[in-house]
Parts: C-alpha cells; sequence; structure tokens
C-alpha cells in the first residue's frame, strides 16, 4: 500500500482533540505526515491519545474560553513543533433547551465555547501565521445545525451559524497574508457525546431511549449516522496543497442532509 503523505512537513495544531472528531482528525494528519498538537481541556486524556499516536504528537493544555490559555497553547505548540501550519477549530459543546427554558448561563457558555473560542484561537494562530510570513490553513468546525433553526437547539443552532459566517470574514481578511479559512459542516456524527443528546430528546419529545438516535440515523440520505472518519476527507483537503484557491468556504459533509 502507497503511504499516503499530503500533510509531510506540516505541523497542525487542533483544538478538542482528546476525544471523537477531533481525535480522528490528528490520527489521520499524522497518518498523512502530519506532526499534531492534540489541543484539550482534558490534558490527561490528551496525553493519552499522543502517546497512543506515537512521536509525531504532543498533548497541549488548552481552554478556550481563557485568552491565557489561547496563548500559552500557541506558544507551546510553537516550542515544541517548531511552527503552526494548521489550525483545526474543533472544540465545541452541545446545548439544547426549549426557547422559554433557555438561559443566559447557558447561552454565554455555549458562545463563550463555540463562538469566542473559535474567534480567538484563530486570531492567535494567524497572528503566528502572519509573522512567520509562509501563510497557513484554518479549519472551522461548523454544522448543519448552522446551516438552519432547530426547535429545540436555538442556542447551539445560533453559534454554528456564527461560525459560517465568522470563516467568511476571516477568509477575507486573511488571504491576503495567504492564510486559509474555510469550514466543514458535518451532519449527525455518532460519538459518545450522543448519549446524552438522544436523552435529551427523550426528556423533551416523550421517546424511548435510542429512539431518537435511530429515527435521526434513518433520516440522513445517506443511509446511517456519520462517524469521525467520514469527515478526516475533507480535513486533509482542506489543509493540503489541492485547496490552495478554496477561501471563506463551508462544506457539507452530511450524507446528504443539506444542500447548498
Amino acid at each position: 500500500m502507497k503511504s499516503m503523505s499530503r500533510l509531510e512537513g506540516k505541523c497542525a495544531l487542533i483544538t478538542g482533540a482528546a476525544r471523537g472528531i477531533g481525535l480522528a482528525f490528528a490520527q489521520t494528519y499524522v497518518a498523512e505526515g502530519a506532526r499534531v498538537a492534540i489541543a484539550d481541556i482534558d490534558i490527561k486524556r490528551a496525553r493519552e491519545a499522543a502517546e497512543a499516536i506515537g512521536s509525531a504528537a504532543v498533548a497541549i493544555e488548552m481552554d478556550v474560553t481563557r485568552q491565557d490559555s489561547i496563548d500559552q497553547a500557541v506558544t507551546e505548540t510553537v516550542a515544541r513543533l517548531g511552527q503552526i501550519d494548521i489550525l483545526i477549530n474543533n472544540a465545541a459543546i452541545f446545548a439544547a433547551a426549549p426557547i422559554v427554558e433557555i438561559t443566559r448561563a447557558d447561552y454565554h457558555r455555549a458562545f463563550e465555547v463555540n463562538v469566542a473560542g473559535t474567534l480567538f484561537t484563530l486570531q492567535a494562530v494567524a497572528r503566528h501565521m502572519i509573522e512567520r510570513g509562509r501563510g497557513g490553513r484554518i479549519i472551522n468546525m461548523a454544522s448543519q445545525a448552522g446551516r438552519r433553526g432547530e426547535a429545540l437547539v436555538a442556542v447551539y443552532c445560533a453559534s454554528k451559524a456564527a461560525i459560517i459566517s465568522l470563516t467568511q470574514s476571516a477568509g477575507l481578511d486573511l488571504i491576503r497574508h495567504g492564510i486559509n479559512v474555510n469550514a466543514i459542516a458535518p451532519g449527525v456524527v455518532d460519538g459518545e457525546h450522543w448519549d446524552g443528546v438522544d436523552a435529551f430528546f427523550a426528556r423533551y419529545e416523550n421517546k424511548a431511549p435510542g429512539q431518537k438516535k435511530r429515527e435521526v440515523g434513518a433520516s440522513v440520505p445517506f443511509g446511517r449516522m456519520g462517524v469521525a472518519e467520514d469527515l478526516t476527507g475533507m480535513a486533509v483537503f482542506l489543509a493540503s496543497a489541492e485547496a490552495e484557491y478554496i477561501v471563506a468556504q463551508t462544506y457539507n459533509v452530511d450524507g446528504g442532509q443539506w444542500m447548498s
């Protein structure tokens, strides 16, 4: 089998990478020749993930809600890897409640992680890339939830819509520095977080445990829910030389759930 090396010599910082989609990105990037910083608020799990991947991965403690933590994570990544060529803004939280039950605390927490965390991590890495003078790639994680509203998921949908808009603005601003900013919009992706999502809908929609998950999977035109590995090809493509002329776009990778 021919070895993959589309990201040979590149260094990537991936937030929220100790598990799930972020971890799948890290594993695939290393397989493609990159070195990766697995940044996560759960440093124990990040270290375990980096150790399992091998010498091409390092663990970085990072809380995207704190500017000092963002700055320190970028500094530490540069110190340990030498540079940052690619950033994937993957860290995010899910929030759900009927409109009349949304609290300010829940709203602020979701936007602090999903939107501010993405913006200020992007900003810190862009500053490094501009200073280095060799361009770079920034990939934000949006969602099909950012394409349209959902009755019980208003705050999360709004936060992901903000990511699509932020990707457009940052992409238009930073391309003059040779920094391509784009985004991936997954559909429903299976993983450990779905136990909590399913429990929420079971409570508010009076469904049996597991029923919502089965219904969601059946509703995908492709015929099943996504898995993290379904997203890795797009993450590699957007970071590769093949995507040089792609700027400020959000790509749906969702089994046909949204067309744009």
